[in-house]
């Protein structure tokens, strides 16, 4: 028998949010039934744009609509928390953007809040959805590569645009970590886990955000990871996982990938394709409406625990850079 579409609601109307709706309207068990925004004429726009019944011109309005079972947070990420907490507090599941938060306490205190509302909760990294990770995360558990040991990624792309763009805007929570280098970040925990040494370097922007950023995350087991995130550098945005056997390439956008190719002693063996739907973000969909379904209050795929250790290592790392935020 058919399942009941689960009824997503929509918060911003920018990009993210756009591309977001557009991959859902191809999924046959979801039904977008209202966005929200801070301005009802915003809220509107969108709304006849993407043929979405309601518009409501506050956040606090689609957070108390009852035909809505998730609500997606896709504003800019200095306003995730607010967001997400407004629609936990109102006993609505929250699927929200990456990063989840600013620093480790605001996510901390949106986990707290999803546990005492018995709802689900989880950041929107799609890197950790995406079938191509997984398959890689699998092949490198069953040994393909050998022992793994060491992870190189780059998600560096050059902004043209002025300090009064977001990306550059400390009240926004702008630079190259928190926008680009969490991908990087979220591919090494998948294949080593919590590092155990973080040492990171960074050239700032004159509004005193990260610019470029590189880091190196040592791991208990031996692994080291190498990782670098740039504002303003045209990088190879690639990722390589290497073991004592062999090695699993990913070509440029390592972040949304349909498949890699696996080396063994400088020989490629193989190239694995896995299914990409849509514009990728349909992924992490897909996963939040199973664990709805299943009645789970977090993901195995993006687990709290993972999303918190992110954001205490870029916690870290911007201690070491010296980013500090206005809020």
């Amino acid at each position: 028998m058919a399942q009941e579409p689960v009824r997503w609601g929509i918060l911003a109307t920018g990009a993210i949010a756009a591309t977001f709706t557009e991959d859902l309207l191809t999924l046959d068990d979801a039904e977008v039934v209202a966005v929200g925004s801070r301005s009802q004429a915003a809220a509107q726009a969108f709304a006849d744009r993407h043929g979405i019944p309601r518009a409501h011109g506050s956040w606090a309005e689609l957070a108390a609509d009852p035909d809505v079972d998730i609500v997606y947070v896709a504003t800019p990420h200095s306003a995730h928390h607010a967001a997400a907490a407004l629609c936990l507090e109102a006993g609505k599941a929250v699927l929200c953007e990456k990063p989840l938060t600013l620093d480790a306490a605001q996510a901390e205190d949106l986990v707290r809040r999803a546990e005492a509302a018995g709802v689900f909760f989880m950041e929107a990294m799609w890197t950790r959805t995406v079938p191509a990770i997984l398959r890689m995360v699998e092949m490198v558990r069953a040994g393909v590569i050998g022992e793994p040991r060491l992870v190189t990624a780059d998600f560096s792309t050059a902004f043209r645009t002025g300090p009064e763009h977001r990306i550059r805007n400390p009240e926004l929570g702008g630079g190259a970590l928190l926008d680009l280098g969490v991908y990087p970040l979220a591919i090494a925990r998948l294949v080593f886990g919590a590092p155990s040494t973080v040492q990171a370097v960074a050239t700032l922007t004159p509004e005193g955000v990260d610019d470029t950023t590189a880091l190196t995350l040592v791991h208990p087991g031996g692994g080291v990871a190498a990782l670098t995130c740039s504002i303003s550098a045209d990088g190879t945005w690639s990722a390589t996982v290497a073991g004592t056997e062999g090695r699993i390439e990913f070509g440029r956008h390592f972040t949304s990938p349909s498949g890699f190719d696996v080396f063994r002693h400088d020989d490629l063996v193989e190239r694995v394709e896995e299914p990409f739907l849509a514009k990728g973000m349909v992924h992490e969909a897909i996963e939040a409406q199973r664990c709805l379904r299943e009645g789970l209050v977090q993901s195995p795929l993006a687990p709290w625990a993972e999303t918190l250790g992110v954001m205490r290592t870029m916690d870290e790392v911007r201690a070491q850079i010296g980013v500090v935020y206005p809020s």
